[in-house]
């Protein structure tokens, strides 16, 4: 592609002029990063912020058996480039699915080991790294390193969740686990407020996945009202019919203008939808796999719906606890703003792994859509110090404007993730419009 293309996350926001090279051998993969003073390994460009943006990006995709699959064992070795809906494409019909998921199936392979993606199954199943046997890994120099848990162990560290800047990933082994359906039973709590909704977190997590959409509109004693879905796949046996793009989509195909999202129609829609999605008494559905974990997928190109300038997302983790304090002043001074979002998704996490950028630690997580404009971020900054004071940190897959020094504090084993990348030679090649910012 031509120097003059632009690029985005996500979000829309920021956006930059960049050079995209697709590259499909190992061969061309290092020519490729040699031709450039800085790169940045590029997926299929569904994180949010600007971690996968640069002046010089690389798209690696091997087509030459992309999934060599094992179906007795449920360990495969998945090409980077692999999306995750193709991936479950090919080990359902099995009996298998992927251990974590996270709300899209457009995410690669590659992308999910460098966000160390995490799911509705945190409490139960940790994050995507925690199911990796290995990875394959082209450095600065054109050599390809295997690293694991126990070998090159440090690498692994910094490699999940270290938004590509330790190299190129070329592929991994990951083991699969095992299901009986493509259909989840799913349970729906309705909660008053931010009480009621923690509490029936606690009640049920024994559920394998677990979510919560609240209304960041209401106030008062309503504040943190939501509804919270769990769900368990079934054991009926039906693992045929499921394909990735089964189901029919609406699209949005232009930008729509950004004052259709403001005070008024967000709190219409998010009062909407509690008094549609929440009931008196639990709901119990069953619903294809596809509804439960990707219901975003089922709008295609649903980012545009907040207009030219994009939008933000804003997800941080708090101490378990600390959470519900911290979440209360946090949802107090959204709504006192006027900023709200109709995406307003809360979870629950298990405890931290030993990557040195990986996201969760145990607490809860709260993820926000603001639409961009410039009254935003004042706002951001003000909850990045709530964050912070209540020693909560922000995840760098979904960022786009945290302050260097505020993202710091969050991250204990930032001077490891450094010391890594110094001593490699990484941080020479390996840099993104994030890494800049940052300091990475």
């Amino acid at each position: 592609m031509g120097k003059n293309n632009t690029f985005s996350g996500w979000g829309n926001f920021p956006v930059i002029k960049g050079e995209l090279t697709q590259v499909s051998t190992e061969d061309h993969l290092i020519e490729a990063i040699n031709a450039n003073e800085t790169v940045i390994p590029y997926g299929n460009g569904r994180s949010y912020g600007d971690n996968a943006l640069n002046e010089h990006m690389i798209h690696y995709n091997d087509p030459i058996n992309p999934i060599e699959f094992n179906q007795e064992t449920g360990i495969g070795q998945f090409n980077a480039a692999t999306q995750i809906g193709e991936l479950i494409d090919h080990v359902l019909p099995f009996g298998w699915f992927p251990p974590v998921v996270p709300g899209t199936k457009f995410v690669t392979i590659g992308g999910a080991i460098a966000a160390d993606i995490h799911g509705k199954n945190h409490h139960v199943d940790g994050c995507f790294s925690q199911h990796i046997i290995s990875i394959d890994l082209m450095l600065q120099n054109g050599d390809i390193v295997q690293c694991s848990h126990q070998e090159n162990s440090d690498l692994f560290k910094a490699t999940c969740g270290g938004m590509g800047l330790t190299g190129v990933i070329l592929n991994a082994t990951i083991k699969m686990i095992q299901v009986q359906s493509r259909f989840i039973e799913q349970i729906s709590y309705k909660a008053q407020n931010i009480d009621e909704l923690f509490s029936h977190f606690h009640r049920y997590d024994s559920k394998r996945y677990s979510v919560a959409w609240l209304d960041c509109t209401a106030k008062g004693n309503k504040l943190g009202r939501g509804v919270l879905i769990t769900g368990e796949f079934l054991k009926n046996g039906v693992l045929s019919g499921y394909n990735t793009d089964n189901h029919s989509r609406l699209n949005i195909p232009f930008f729509l203008p950004s004052w259709l999202i403001n005070h008024l129609t967000l709190k219409i829609f998010n009062t909407l939808y509690y008094h549609l999605s929440g009931f008196d008494e639990p709901k119990k559905v069953v619903v294809d796999l596809n509804r439960f974990f990707f219901p975003l997928d089922q709008i295609l190109n649903w980012n545009r719906l907040y207009g030219k300038s994009g939008f933000l997302q804003y997800q941080f983790v708090l101490p378990l606890k600390k959470s519900k304090e911290g979440m209360e002043k946090i949802l107090n001074i959204i709504s006192e703003s006027g900023q709200g979002s109709p995406l307003a998704v809360l979870k629950l996490f298990g405890p931290r792994n030993k990557n040195y950028l990986s996201f969760p630690m145990e607490g809860f997580t709260l993820a926000l859509d603001f639409k961009n404009q410039p009254a935003l971020f004042p706002l951001l900054d003000e909850l990045d110090k709530i964050v912070l004071e209540y020693e909560g940190r922000v995840y760098l897959a979904k960022d786009a404007r945290i302050k260097e020094e505020n993202f710091e504090s969050g991250y204990a084993k930032i001077k490891e993730f450094r010391r890594l990348r110094h001593q490699d030679n990484l941080e020479i090649k390996f840099q993104s419009h994030q890494s800049k910012r940052l300091g990475l």
